[in-house]
């Protein structure tokens, strides 16, 4: 009995064993070459790791190119559609625009379809006359609530940026420079000339 228990003794004490630690002890070469491989293998992971958030955070110059070309496209997109509407609006605007003056300018036509009847039909050339002053009356005040005013001209110093000299005669040194006739009326829209008036200057 004694030499069993010897004998056992023996065999964990080489196989390394120890009683108190209930696990073999890890002294020697092999577990220090176990240590280094789970070591190497730790560095390995964390190798794959690193190399993968740092191509996240870079990415290639192919998907740069691609991002740009894409931000480009839309932005092309959205100026050609940015482009098409600023159009429609102006045409749509101009076509409103002249649709309003022609529409004032009817009542204008039907007051003058009114007097030509008369004129036909009536001798009283007195009245027709009144008749043919207030169409023209009604006339100009439909232009002036367009903002189309006359350019005065009559007895005015000439001024290129308002009138146009068609004719010069002499008129003494007190109209010298000045508007002795006005060929043809000049009118404004706004602050801008419609057309020039046409005038015979002094000299």
């Amino acid at each position: 009995m004694t030499d069993e228990k010897i004998k056992d003794q023996d065999v964990k004490e080489e196989e390394g064993f120890n009683p108190s630690d209930g696990y073999p002890s890890c002294e020697g070469e092999p577990c220090a070459n176990m240590a280094e491989d789970e070591q190497s293998e730790a560095d390995t992971m964390t190798e794959a790791e690193g190399g993968e958030s740092a191509e996240q955070r870079e990415p290639s110059p192919e998907e740069i190119i691609a991002v740009w070309r894409d931000k480009y496209m839309r932005l092309q997109a959205e100026f050609d559609n940015y482009r098409k509407r600023t159009l429609r609006e102006k045409m749509d605007l101009v076509a409103s625009g002249g649709a309003d003056v022609i529409k004032s300018m009817l009542s204008v036509l039907d007051d003058m379809h009114r007097a030509v009847a008369a004129s036909e039909k009536s001798e009283d050339i007195a009245a027709l006359r009144e008749g043919e002053r207030l169409v023209l009356q009604k006339f100009e005040e439909a232009l002036r609530q367009k903002s189309v005013v006359e350019i005065e001209a009559m007895d005015k110093e000439f001024d290129p940026d308002f009138h146009e000299a068609v004719a010069r005669f002499a008129a003494g040194e007190e109209r010298k420079g000045k508007i002795i006739d006005v060929v043809q009326r000049g009118y404004m829209l706004g602050d801008k000339v419609l057309r020039y008036a046409k005038v015979v200057v002094g000299e």
